[in-house]
């Protein structure tokens, strides 16, 4: 392992993304945030935007559910940057957007790819 410094971006998109892990887990009351995990977080050197990359567990890409969890993020934006505010103690609190990350299911659909492979 190297003993290089984690940058300030990548800490605090590491906290913005364990933070809201919690609050969905813990705060939110909509039942489809449930079903959802985050993949990853990426913010700007700036600090002025992250890039919140999910899935949902059970979904694949084209579900309607997808959209309808989009669009729920989207609307509870104010609710969780103001909690990131909160609870992060950042002077300037970041813009959020919401991705739909297929990369597990295609992780998934290459592992069935090898198996059938496999056992042919």
């Amino acid at each position: 392992m190297s003993n290089k410094p984690v940058s300030r971006p990548a800490r605090v998109a590491q906290e913005v993304r364990r933070t809201l892990s919690q609050m969905l887990l813990r705060e939110a009351k909509d039942p489809r945030f449930q079903k959802m995990t985050i993949t990853d977080c990426k913010i700007s050197k700036d600090l002025s935007v992250v890039r919140v990359h999910f899935a949902l567990i059970g979904h694949n890409e084209g579900d309607p559910e997808i959209q309808e969890t989009l669009d729920a993020l989207e609307k509870a934006t104010g609710f969780f940057r103001t909690e990131l505010g909160k609870k992060l103690r950042l002077r300037i609190v970041p813009n959020i957007r919401f991705f739909y990350d297929n990369v597990p299911e295609h992780v998934q659909h290459m592992e069935d790819l090898i198996n059938k492979a496999l056992n042919s």
